[in-house]
């Protein structure tokens, strides 16, 4: 390898765009609800449908947590709404496990928070 090829491999990664906190959520969000899409039109892999329920819940989890916290930015109503929104996929999800609900709740919610962080107006 010449000196030029290892001048451009190592910017190479400069040219990636910084993503905001925002987008960051966005993607994780894309991630976990695609991952739910896919497991709710699925062949019936109840193991697929198991790990992105787990994955999703892990997401509230996280965002539950943070907004527990009283140095968080947000205002306290959405904080609230956030962690009434965690509480809720919880319950819901356990109610999946058990055959007694269906996964298109937690992908509306997903998706109406991606809308918020894309900013398409306020979130549900």
């Amino acid at each position: 390898m010449n000196a030029q090829l290892l001048a451009r491999s190592a910017y190479s990664g400069a040219a990636v765009p910084t993503r905001t906190g925002r987008g960051t959520e966005y993607e994780l969000f894309a991630r976990v609800t695609r991952r739910l899409r896919e497991a709710q039109s699925g062949n019936g892999d109840f193991n697929a449908l198991v790990r992105a329920l787990h994955d999703n819940r892990s997401l509230w989890t996280v965002l539950a947590t943070d907004v527990a916290v009283e140095t968080n930015e947000l205002p306290k109503p959405l904080r609230a709404q956030i962690f009434y929104l965690s509480e809720f996929t919880a319950v819901h999800t356990r109610r999946v496990l058990a055959g007694e609900a269906a996964v298109d709740i937690l992908i509306d919610i997903n998706t109406a928070i991606m809308r918020g962080l894309r900013g398409e107006g306020e979130v549900e």
